[in-house]
């Protein structure tokens, strides 16, 4: 009787474990996650039930990695490296000197020295036509890889926002194709099936039934903005009496989104660190006046509600698990990966085994 291959990963820049929640779903056993950040130690082991290694991937050896394999016959090593430079939020901004940019070499170079079996990267989509990136992809092909990357679009694989993100897939002398979509166009979830069964509220307002669905105040101006938005429409639809400064000089440049209202009946846009700020986006509830509250944020990254972002009794900000929920992973992209991965490795194993 054939026994079942275990593919054991390990997420570098782990964050919260968005990541390694979707790998597992997928049927990658997770052994540790690594990352700098002191907030996502608790949210990680606690939901991951892996190890949670607070360090800079720049101090990361090859052989503390292999030490956390252990005896793992099938390695895979995932991350996605701060993208911050790349991101579409900072248009605009120059980068050129940008600390964060290293970052994704020093996840090929521990590629280079541990040599797993396979290796998959999400990042921003602008990144694949970045130098840095074309740089990983030749150390990944120099290191024996057979690599594979594209851009996917959330909704195509079951997330409820139009999220779109640069997935790369490498197997060490194994072609690992990037995953088909698992959802049809005529039935992408939408802000409808994430949120409309959650508890209404108005501006201010906490359900007590959920530490998370909780609705920032606003001040009366903003208020009176949200009133004044449609769904899917944006702040040209106000009054002069309501506009910003900003938005008043034509000279100037304003996103059209900021303000603007969710629709029910499409995926939810860009989930980022502020969706709870109605200037920074379209975060504004379809129909209560409000923006959203972090249940709904985390919801729309694809979070079960079960996912602990904060240790019971410990004070929930905006800010805190705002930022949590933001630079996560959406799971759907991990489980993708797990799936795709798996399916590989298995026809690799029958191939052997015949």
């Amino acid at each position: 009787m054939r026994t079942r291959t275990v593919i054991s990963a390990i997420d570098l820049f782990c964050g919260t474990g968005g990541l390694s929640l979707g790998l597992k779903q997928g049927g990658v056993r997770v052994v540790a996650g690594i990352d700098n950040a002191a907030s996502c130690a608790y949210p990680y082991e606690e939901n991951i039930k892996a190890k949670f290694v607070r360090k800079s991937v720049r101090e990361v050896t090859g052989d503390e990695l292999k030490r956390l394999w252990g005896r793992s016959s099938v390695r895979l090593l995932a991350g996605c490296a701060p993208c911050q430079p790349f991101s579409s939020q900072r248009r605009g901004v120059d980068t050129s000197q940008e600390q964060s940019w290293p970052l994704l070499l020093e996840f090929g170079r521990l590629v280079r020295e541990t040599t797993p079996d396979y290796v998959t990267m999400e990042n921003v989509p602008r990144l694949q036509k970045s130098e840095v990136f074309e740089e990983f992809v030749s150390i990944l092909r120099e290191t024996g890889y057979q690599v594979a990357h594209s851009v996917l679009f959330g909704p195509d694989y079951g997330l409820p926002q139009r999220r779109r993100r640069l997935v790369l897939l490498a197997g060490r002398g194994t072609d690992v194709p990037i995953p088909s979509p698992t959802v049809d166009k005529d039935s992408y979830r939408t802000v409808s099936d994430a949120i409309q069964d959650l508890p209404p509220l108005s501006a201010g307002e906490h359900d007590p039934d959920d530490r998370l669905h909780f609705a920032r105040n606003l001040t009366p101006l903003n208020l009176r903005r949200i009133q004044a938005s449609e769904p899917g429409g944006t702040w040209k639809d106000w009054p002069e009496e309501l506009l910003l400064e900003c938005q008043k000089k034509t000279t100037g440049s304003t996103f059209k989104s900021f303000y603007g209202r969710m629709e029910w009946d499409k995926p939810s846009p860009t989930i980022t660190t502020q969706s709870y700020n109605p200037g920074t986006g379209r975060f504004t509830h379809p129909e209560q006046d409000r923006t959203l509250t972090l249940r709904e944020a985390s919801r729309l990254q694809g979070f079960p509600d079960s996912f602990m972002f904060t240790k019971p009794g410990e004070p929930i900000t905006f800010t805190n698990v705002g930022r949590l929920i933001g630079n996560a992973v959406p799971p759907v992209f991990g489980k993708a990966i797990a799936r795709q991965i798996v399916a590989v490795e298995k026809e690799k194993r029958n191939q052997d085994n015949e």
